[in-house]
C-alpha cells in the first residue's frame, strides 16, 4: 500500500485531455469485480441493493406534503415515466440554472410540487427513490449534456478531477486514469464511473450515493470533505458521467 501511494504521488499531472468522450466507452466498474459479485448483482433476488429499489417503489406511491401528492400523481407509473431519465443526469435545471443530480432533482420535486420537506441526502428514503428511479433505465447508455448551460459545470468538474489535493497530494486522475486496472490491496482500481449508483458496497453493508464515495476518496487522500450535494461534487459527478458516456446504467451495482 505504501509503495503504491508513493508511486502515485510521484506521477506528474499531464495536460488535460481535449475531451472526455471516446469512441470506445470505458469499462464499467463491474468489469473488475469477481464472477460471484457480478452474478449477485445481476440476480434481483440476490442483489441486496434491490431492497432499496423496493422501498423506493413504495415511496413512489405515497402521498407527501401539504399539496397531498405522490410522485405517481404527477409522473404516473415509473416504469414508463422514469425510463430514460437517469442517464441524462446531472443536468442543468432551466428555470434556476442550477446543476442537479437525481437526488437533488427528487428533492426539488418534493419542495416545489409536493410542498414537502426535502429528504436528507444519505437517508434511506432518498436513496430508495433515487435507486428506484435509476433502475427504470437499467441497461440504457449514459448520455449527459456538457455543452451550453452545462459547459461551465463540466469544466469545473474536469478541473476537480485532475487537481492534486490532500496530504497525499493526489488527484482523482492519478488513480482512475493513470492506474486504472491496477491492484490497490485486494481491489482493482476502476475508472471511477458512477453508472451503478446508488450502489450497495460490501464495505458499507448498505446502499450509498456517489457523493458518499467521493467523501471516502477524499478521506483516503486526507483532503477536505465537502457536504453531500455540494456544488463541487455535482460538478465532478457531471464530469464522471461524461467519462461514462455510452456505458449502461447498472443501478444498484454491487462493489467491494
Amino acid at each position: 500500500m505504501k509503495d503504491l501511494v508513493k508511486s502515485l504521488a510521484l506521477i506528474p499531472i499531464l495536460a488535460l485531455p481535449p475531451s472526455s468522450a471516446s469512441a470506445d466507452p470505458l469499462p464499467s466498474g463491474t468489469t473488475f469485480q469477481s464472477t460471484a459479485i457480478r452474478a449477485q448483482q445481476a440476480d434481483e433476488g440476490a442483489n441486496p441493493g434491490m431492497l432499496w429499489v423496493e422501498a423506493g417503489a413504495k415511496l413512489w406511491g405515497r402521498t407527501e406534503g401539504s399539496a397531498g401528492k405522490s410522485c405517481a400523481a404527477c409522473h404516473g407509473p415509473a416504469e414508463q415515466s422514469m425510463k430514460g431519465v437517469a442517464f441524462r443526469y446531472p443536468a442543468v435545471e432551466p428555470t434556476t440554472g442550477h446543476l442537479l443530480n437525481l437526488e437533488t432533482r427528487i428533492n426539488l420535486c418534493r419542495t416545489k410540487n409536493q410542498k414537502a420537506a426535502p429528504l436528507a441526502y444519505e437517508s434511506g428514503e432518498l436513496l430508495g427513490l433515487a435507486a428506484f428511479a435509476a433502475r427504470q433505465s437499467l441497461g440504457l447508455p449514459i448520455g449527459v449534456r456538457i455543452d451550453g448551460a452545462a459547459a461551465p459545470f463540466y469544466e469545473q468538474g474536469k478541473a476537480f478531477f485532475y487537481r492534486r489535493r490532500g496530504q497525499l497530494n493526489l488527484s482523482c486522475a492519478q488513480c482512475h486514469v493513470d492506474n486504472a486496472g491496477r491492484k490497490l490491496r485486494a481491489d482493482t482500481i476502476s475508472h471511477g464511473l458512477g453508472n451503478g449508483y446508488p450502489t450497495y458496497r460490501l464495505e458499507w453493508q448498505t446502499v450509498g450515493s456517489l457523493h458518499r464515495r467521493f467523501r471516502a476518496c477524499l478521506f483516503g487522500v486526507r483532503a477536505v470533505q465537502y457536504d453531500f450535494g455540494a456544488p463541487d461534487y455535482l460538478d465532478l459527478e457531471l464530469y464522471l458521467a461524461s467519462r461514462a458516456e455510452g456505458i449502461a446504467i447498472e443501478t444498484p451495482a454491487i462493489r467491494p
